[in-house]
């Protein structure tokens, strides 16, 4: 998988998360309201968190895994034109 194949793929899952979350924060709302114990909603809120923030890191990981190979590819790039010129 190519590196905007993963930073898109980072992206659709925490898009998909942050849906979750609000899902479940509803199903919070709808279990105080209605008097039931929220104990096991909120359990799987929490969870989903540390999905969004586990997604998040991963993508910042792609992100600078990104701009490091981007770095090396545009010095190596500077050092092959530079390499050309002092042949001449």
């Amino acid at each position: 998988m190519s590196g905007t194949d993963d930073l898109s793929q980072a992206e659709r899952l925490i898009a998909e998360c942050k849906n979750r979350i609000a899902r479940q924060r509803e199903v919070i709302a709808n279990a105080f309201q209605k008097g039931h114990d929220p104990e096991v909603p909120v359990s799987m809120l929490r969870a989903l968190e540390a999905s969004l923030r586990a997604f998040e890191t991963h993508r910042q990981l792609i992100l600078d895994r990104k701009k490091s190979d981007d770095w090396q590819e545009r010095g190596s790039c500077s050092f092959a034109r530079t390499s050309a010129k002092s042949r001449k």
